[in-house]
């Protein structure tokens, strides 16, 4: 290792407390109810980590400087989470995600070429956090611009693309083994350029609706980014805090790909295989029924059952409160209500429970897809706000959609569906969904909270 600093034992120490602070904090994190205490002691870690290296003996270069962008960082850091609605949160996880990538791979890059060594382990490892960081940067970069639609959220195939991918993909490993075997700055130089390629083109086939999957697997990217980066500078409390991000991150990637219903593989580079066109057109052409918020005030009001649907749709409009406000009339009025949450539902995992927590919506009422979908038969009425894709039948019977194999929201199973949509635009995938020309199903167009707001007017006097 090219560190020869020895640490004293009270810095060590320090970076115990704060492995054992992120340990906690991400156990914490894993029940809603003390998520909010496992961040605040993720930040403390993270806080006393950065202090305590400023006193450790280490000698700092340009520390002026250092200082300098640690209070710019800070103020972009405080600016953007005070500011991002919660409708653009998965835009900033992954842009923050790139950035740490990034950061990973140009911290390999100097080390090489400022303290330089023959050792194999810091050859390979300076190797791994190039590769890895860069991919994880350009990656995270182009999931941004697709949460963002700066650029389409569906599948980019370009010609000969899995072949150019594969091609890279040899020319990266090939060029690793080439640097740690004969170690030379222009064939480190070629493969951040090369990582940085294979990032994109890894994301690019990706659809919209799978997204959220590749959220979470490049975030275990940069953990292990990260943790390689640890060993390459001797610094222990990154090896143990990358390790934890690309663990759990990991495990939240298969997870998320079991909910979606097929392996990782099929998620990542099925659109090279030329089955990831959807539905056709966007259904305005075809007769639907629409109904208005007096109607369907009526409707909520003598069932004796009721299920709602949040999707990105109630994200947007900002409208948890409001279908709070409806949950907790309905209840008053008798009538048993739940929320039936999809483990993808919105733009990352987590997305819809947070929302609605920031509502106080008690989290029993709260149920994932494999609890609430047998109920979803004996249901009077499924209001469904928002959502699109997670309900859509198409991931059932269309084998040419991209969200094929996905298990979905049973909505369909109920007696009655109201849809409140702002307009027959396609969900996420970008493919029609067959239940709103169901003849059971009724649409409330408009703002999500506008429409929410008149329906609870309204059902105050039915």
């Amino acid at each position: 290792m090219t560190n020869t600093h020895v640490d004293p034992t009270w810095v060590q120490l320090s970076y115990l407390v704060a492995a054992v602070l992120f340990i906690l904090a991400l156990k914490s994190m894993s029940s809603p109810r003390t998520a909010r205490t496992g961040v605040l002691l993720g930040a403390v870690g993270a806080l006393l980590a950065t202090v305590v290296l400023f006193f450790s003996g280490i000698e700092l270069m340009n520390l002026a400087l250092i200082l300098i962008f640690v209070a710019v960082g800070s103020v972009i850091g405080l600016v953007a989470a005070r500011r991002v609605k919660m409708t653009a949160m998965p835009q900033l996880v992954a842009l923050f995600n790139g950035v740490g990538g990034g950061a990973a791979a140009l911290i390999a890059v100097v080390e090489y070429l400022v303290v330089g060594s023959d050792d194999l382990l810091f050859l390979i490892f300076t190797v791994a956090t190039v590769i890895i960081g860069s991919v994880a940067f350009s990656g995270s970069i182009v999931t941004y611009l697709k949460l963002q639609e700066l650029m389409t959220t569906r599948p980019v195939v370009i010609p000969l693309g899995k072949w150019i991918t594969i091609l890279v993909a040899v020319a990266t490993v090939v060029g690793g083994v080439w640097l740690i075997v004969d170690p030379q700055q222009w064939l480190l130089w070629a493969l951040l350029g090369l990582g940085l390629l294979f990032g994109v083109l890894f994301v690019l086939p990706v659809g919209g609706a799978d997204v959220p999957i590749v959220i979470s697997l490049l975030n275990a990217m940069t953990g292990l980014a990260v943790a390689a980066s640890g060993y390459v500078l001797g610094n222990v409390l990154l090896l143990i805090a990358g390790t934890l991000v690309g663990a759990s991150g990991t495990l939240l990637t298969n997870l998320m790909a079991k909910a979606m219903g097929r392996p990782l593989t099929s998620t990542l580079f099925g659109a090279f295989s030329g089955t990831t066109a959807g539905g056709g057109g966007t259904g305005s052409d075809r007769p639907v029924r629409s109904s208005s918020a007096n109607d369907v005030a009526i409707m909520l009001g003598f069932a004796n059952k009721v299920i709602l649907v949040p999707g990105y749709g109630l994200a947007v409009a900002q409208a948890q409160s409001t279908l709070r406000e409806l949950a907790d009339l309905l209840t008053e009025k008798g009538i048993e209500v739940d929320y039936a949450i999809h483990p993808v539902a919105g733009r990352m995992p987590g997305h819809m429970n947070v929302l609605l927590a920031e509502a106080n919506v008690p989290y029993d009422q709260l149920k994932e897809m494999d609890e609430i979908n047998p109920e979803f038969s004996a249901t009077d009425v499924v209001l469904v706000v928002g959502a699109n894709d997670v309900v859509n039948p198409a991931a059932r019977t269309d084998k040419t959609a991209p969200i094929y194999g996905m298990p979905i929201l049973d909505v369909d199973a109920a007696q009655q569906i109201v849809f409140l949509k702002r307009s027959m635009r396609p969900g996420f995938a970008g493919i029609e969904n067959e239940i709103l020309f169901d003849p059971k199903t009724t649409l409330l167009f408009g703002d999500a909270k506008d429409s929410l707001t008149k329906v609870v007017s309204a059902l105050k006097n039915v």
